[in-house]
């Protein structure tokens, strides 16, 4: 078991909201790769930990006997970044940034808000994965569906504010 791997660097050993401390970890690195990469890299590299996350949480539960312990927040990695391949999924230059217009910086800070609401009020499917499914599959499938459920909105919203923004 990689204990590194599974707390992303041992910040899920963050005494106070371990979850969201991972998904703040988590969010310059996907949007790093964002901008120096693009959104299908992202995309895959989400599956590659993903498959990786359940094997190894998988082994952790075995040993520990502990399901979906709050130190483990490779799965807040996983949903962050499918959150981030699905909302921005643009590539931009490190200088255009803090350029509003693109909403790069809008819709990766509403893909956070919108994953952290959905991961911890666990709606509708999510909720129902997280109490049904066992292992690493559990771990991982709820914050999964969470962040597709995150980036979705947060291209909704930020498209909605486009076409507001045209109509006036």
């Amino acid at each position: 078991m990689n204990w590194f791997f599974i707390t992303l660097g041992y910040s899920g050993l963050a005494p106070k909201a371990p979850g969201t401390v991972g998904t703040l970890v988590s969010l310059p690195l996907g949007m790093l790769i964002l901008i120096y990469f693009d959104a299908q890299t992202l995309f895959l590299a989400t599956m590659l930990i993903t498959m990786i996350a359940v094997k190894e949480i998988n082994r952790y539960e075995q040993i520990s006997g502990i399901h979906d312990d709050k130190r483990i927040v490779i799965d807040e990695l996983a949903g962050m970044w499918f959150a981030l391949s699905v909302a921005p999924a643009i590539s931009i230059d490190i200088d255009r940034l803090s350029d509003l217009q693109n909403g790069f910086l809008i819709q990766a800070l509403l893909s956070f808000v919108l994953f952290r609401y959905f991961d911890i009020k666990k709606p509708s499917i999510i909720g129902k994965i997280d109490k049904e499914a066992k292992g690493g599959v559990g771990v991982m499938g709820d914050d999964i569906v969470a962040g597709f459920a995150a980036g979705i909105m947060s291209a909704l919203l930020w498209q909605g504010w486009i076409q507001l923004q045209n109509l006036l």
